[in-house]
């Protein structure tokens, strides 16, 4: 016997040795790869090199990472800020601008090259190269010294940032163009809904009776909310004659169309002010907070300048900032204090052109007349592929777009020069709030709604950014050639909207229509303005008190009451009586949900869930249809891309009874049937329905763009929790699981200590930084903050090269 167990014994001393020689390897491969990403740290302590500073400058970091930043001049200045956002947002940075230009897939491969296809046309680079060299020099050196500072920080790395190890490719330099094509890429980001928008109108004039067509793109509804103290229409649109053909007709997809809380939505932001005579202690004070994407790091950094003013003194300037960027964004400067929400105005034209089908490039102009258009060349490199030749088109309007079986040129705002500059820096000098609102209808940057305050209790609202001279039409449908006139060109800053000091004393901002001053508001014009519903509940939280703290304007941006679902709870429990419930068990679940419902959009709220979805399977039956057809026309259209306002033409058809599916026999069984849909659509894989909530459905889900490229266990470390979470699109608190408010602040020009600024994510793109999700725990369950960063903790001094 013994014989016979010595070979068995070899082999696994064998396979032992070589059990533990490969789990030798695998330490070795795992201690070298955390030694890889140790290694890309920043060093955020002692003394550093930096080639190009003309004295030395110090990069302080609090407790989480907020950056304050000190330097003798403000050439200096830009330098430090370029270093300490490489340190520790360089692969951010570079997404932005290479998003911007379209030259994403040269560094991700080709899942990214639809996109470069799409942002390529319009040639960002070209344009940002142009506008850089029309800057005034002073703007132009911040910018080189900024690009210098970025390059030193990147080289400060021990290893490169973790992103390009896992891509086995090496970070390209920065260069002082690149800050501008970040600005474009927010641009993109904020704006370019609208292309599809006025594809979708298009679309729809072809489908549908001039009627229906305007019942589907109201300008406005008693939802609005605008600035100027005009009231709202009270009264719901009327429904029109016409019985639209399409809502007997089941639509295609299986469930209830949008009813995955995941669909992409328009985003948007909050921003309101409150001047002395309402705010604490005679003190204006402004609250914001910017709905965008979330992801790990955040799309903003916590900045701190301290800005020389020339006299041997500085000016603290305190917000956030865009990696990227040499500039504080939104925040305040001690004297101002101001913040953003995206304006949502008319910015893209579309012309329908005639192409002659033997030469791409010829198409007629406003005079019948055969032009050529000139073609650029595009060549978009593609990671691990081959280099795709792109041509771009440009028409005397713009470049050559083919949708929906059309040819069109693109006549965007973001095309002119001067839509990307540095002019937004000059709110660092900003006094009072006409100066503020002067540099702010001076800079390039997307158009936005600016609401400002100063120390001496005044408040103000105008757009900041490019507006337009002119659009081709106001409603935002296509034009012809004919129709195409005035050259694109910029609205002088003495034309644009403004408010100053108004009479109520508070100014809101929601993204929804500004103005019910006809003339002024088609300046701005409707590129897909909100409906209204968030505006006007912040405005009458607002006009609720005589006074207000940050405290109280705090509470505003957390408010997740959902009062525009009001009237589809109601509805649904209009028919749900005891004849209805019997024997339907789930019916009766959905029911008392509803009736238990407080009128919040809770995390822990099943009623919110139940109205919601109802509302969602109305959609469906009175729209799905139609949005089948816009499918068939162009990929992605949809009713509720054409118009913002589908809310109150749906309240409308629902008080009238109207629009009924002709399979149901009367108005109540088509209700029974929704409500029947909307019960189908919750449990459809199983879920019990007297469970459920609606933080199960809203469940954050902010994370680092490569979590899903690594190991599942690896991926919680890109990750923030995935917790249940409060509000919705449609309330104060807009949060959804991948969009939601990128800060949140309020403060007083001059009471800085006194104010709140709250981050999801924190300072560093870094999974193993301890600043990497600092601060997040704080926004997430909606806790308090200081504005201004903590005592420092890290002082880095740069000195210049000898």
């Amino acid at each position: 016997m013994p014989l016979r167990r010595r070979p068995r014994s070899r082999a696994l001393r064998v396979a032992g040795r070589a059990l533990c020689a490969l789990l030798a390897l695998l330490v070795i491969l795992v201690a070298a790869a955390w030694l890889a990403l140790r290694g890309s740290l920043p060093g955020i302590d002692g003394e550093a090199s930096a080639p190009g500073l003309s004295a030395s400058a110090i990069i302080e970091r609090d407790a989480q990472g907020a950056a304050t930043i000190r330097a003798g001049n403000r050439r200096d200045l830009a330098y430090a800020t370029g270093y300490a956002h490489a340190q520790d947002r360089y692969f951010q940075m570079d997404l932005q601008r290479r998003t911007a230009a379209g030259e994403l897939a040269g560094l991700i491969g080709e899942v990214a090259l639809p996109l470069d296809l799409r942002n390529r046309l319009n040639r960002f680079r070209a344009r940002a190269q142009r506008s850089l060299a029309a800057l005034p020099k002073d703007d132009r050196d911040i910018l080189q010294a900024y690009a210098d500072g970025a390059n030193a920080g990147l080289a400060s790395l021990r290893v490169r940032p973790f992103e390009y190890l896992l891509l086995r490719e090496a970070p390209q330099p920065w260069r002082p163009e690149d800050s501008l094509l970040a600005i474009d890429a927010m641009t993109i980001n904020l704006q370019v809904s609208e292309l599809r928008r006025v594809l979708t109108r298009g679309a729809l004039r072809d489908l549908v009776p001039d009627d229906l067509l305007t019942a589907l793109t109201l300008p406005g509804s008693h939802w609005d909310a605008t600035l100027d103290g005009v009231p709202a229409p009270t009264a719901l649109p009327a429904v029109p004659a016409t019985r639209p053909d399409w809502i007997d007709t089941l639509a295609r997809q299986d469930g209830i169309r949008n009813a995955a809380i995941d669909t992409p939505p328009v985003i948007g932001s909050n921003a309101w002010a409150v001047d002395g005579r309402h705010g604490r202690d005679g003190k204006a004070i402004v609250a914001n907070d910017m709905h965008l994407g979330l992801r790990l790091p955040n799309v903003w950094y916590r900045l701190t300048l301290n800005v020389p003013d020339g006299t041997g003194s500085a000016r603290r300037v305190s917000g956030v900032s865009l990696p990227g960027a040499p500039v504080i964004v939104a925040g305040s400067n001690g004297k101002v204090a101001w913040g953003f929400t995206n304006s949502y105005g008319h910015f893209i034209d579309l012309v329908a052109l005639e192409v002659d089908p033997g030469n791409p490039r010829r198409y007629r102009d406003g005079k019948g007349e055969w032009r050529e258009a000139v073609e650029h060349g595009e060549a978009v490199a593609v990671r691990g592929g081959e280099t795709v030749q792109l041509p771009v088109r440009d028409t005397e309007w713009g470049p050559m777009i083919a949708a929906g079986g059309k040819h069109y040129a693109i006549r965007w705002a973001a095309h002119l020069d001067s839509a990307r500059d540095l002019s937004l820096r000059r709110m660092e000098s900003a006094t009072d709030v006409p100066s503020a609102l002067a540099v702010a209808r001076a800079s390039g940057i997307p158009a936005q709604n600016i609401l400002v305050a100063d120390d001496a209790g005044r408040i103000g609202w105008t757009l900041a950014g490019l507006l337009p001279a002119a659009t081709f039409d106001p409603e935002g449908f296509p034009v012809t050639a004919a129709q195409a006139g005035a050259p694109l060109a910029r609205l002088p800053a003495g034309d644009y909207p403004s408010l100053l000091d108004p009479a109520l004393g508070r100014l809101w901002s929601g993204n929804s229509t500004q103005l019910s001053d006809a003339a002024m508001q088609s300046r701005i014009g409707d590129g897909g303005a909100n409906v209204g519903v968030r505006s006007l509940q912040i405005r009458d939280a607002l006009l609720a008190r005589e006074q207000h703290d940050e405290a109280s304007l705090k509470a505003i941006q957390l408010d997740d009451r959902a009062s525009w679902v009001d009237s589809w709870r109601d509805l649904a429990l209009s028919v749900l009586d005891d004849e209805a419930l019997r024997d339907h068990p789930q019916r009766r679940v959905f029911r008392d949900a509803l009736r238990d419902w407080q009128g919040r959009a809770g995390a822990d709220s099943a009623g919110y869930l139940m109205a919601r979805t109802f509302h969602l399977a109305l959609y469906d039956s009175w729209f799905g249809a139609l949005d089948d057809r816009l499918e068939d026309i162009e990929p992605g259209l949809s009713v509720r891309l054409a118009s913002s306002r589908i809310l109150p033409l749906m309240e409308a058809v629902a008080r009238a009874e109207a629009w009924r599916p002709a399979r149901y026999p009367d108005w109540r069984s088509f209700m029974l049937d929704r409500v029947d849909a909307s019960i189908a659509e919750l449990t459809r894989n199983g879920e019990d329905l007297a469970a459920l909530k609606w933080g199960q459905h809203n469940r954050l889900n902010v994370t680092h763009p490569f979590a899903r490229l690594v190991p599942r266990p690896m991926a919680g470390w890109l990750s923030a929790p995935h917790v249940p979470m409060p509000g919705d699109l449609d309330t104060p608190r807009v949060q959804m699981p991948g969009i939601g408010a990128s800060e949140r602040f309020v403060v007083s020009p001059g009471e800085e200590e006194k104010g709140f600024l709250t981050m999801p994510g924190g300072a560093s793109g870094h999974p193993l930084s301890p600043f990497f999700l600092a601060g997040h725990d704080a926004w997430e369950k909606g806790r308090t903050q200081p504005f201004l960063p903590g005592p420092p903790l890290h002082r880095l001094i740069l000195q210049p090269s000898k």
